[in-house]
């Protein structure tokens, strides 16, 4: 770092870790005992559309990586876009398997870092569910543990379903709880809504 970089207060960017990827699990103990949340199993990853033969290439490869573990149950691994024209590619476990979850988000990430295309990755989603019962309301609350990839942090991001409505004490009480299990992102700017992500909702 520059001494224009201090004097600016301008930080060095962190650089990726795909490894914090594995303490989603051990999180997501810390998460359902403090908050009521358990796994979907659903996850997805999103990353900017990029148009070529190169990036078709690695994008089948994935595909394929993954649609061929047997153990696989439910749809087979789906590529969708969204509106403002990310793509995202949605994996879906039983939600008691959440570390073959984890390892298909990371496959998907190193698959297409490998490949040059790491500036392109945005974020990695992991789906929680909690109870209507434990808030005292008549619907469940979908979260969202959010992996930013550029920063190497993650963020909670609590919906109501059908609502692009978000619970801030929640995210922040999430938040809290998981200090010790995951590098939660200080910048609070930065815990974008992802509104109706796939691998997020149902």
């Amino acid at each position: 770092m520059g001494l224009l970089d201090i004097l600016l207060g301008r930080s060095k960017p962190v650089a990726p870790d795909l490894d914090q990827l594995f303490a989603l699990p051990s999180a997501a103990v810390t998460l359902e005992a403090a908050a009521g949340f358990t796994p979907t199993g659903h996850g997805s990853v999103c990353f900017a559309t990029v148009e070529g033969a190169a990036f078709d290439d690695v994008r089948r490869e994935v595909r394929a990586l993954l649609d061929a573990d047997a153990e696989r149950t439910g749809p087979p691994v789906e590529v969708s876009r969204d509106s403002y024209g990310y793509t995202w590619l949605v994996s879906r476990r039983e939600p008691r398997d959440l570390p073959a979850l984890v390892s298909d988000l990371h496959a998907v990430n190193t698959a297409l870092e490998g490949s040059g295309f790491g500036p392109q990755l945005l974020c990695s989603v992991v789906g929680f569910v909690g109870s209507a019962d434990s808030w005292d309301e008549p619907e469940r609350r979908t979260l969202g543990l959010v992996y930013l990839y550029k920063r190497g942090t993650f963020y909670p991001l609590c919906t109501r379903p059908g609502r692009q409505k978000r619970d801030n004490a929640l995210e922040l009480q999430v938040a809290a709880a998981l200090g010790n299990d995951l590098r939660i992102e200080q910048d609070k700017a930065r815990w974008f809504p992802l509104w109706d992500a796939p691998g997020l909702v149902g």
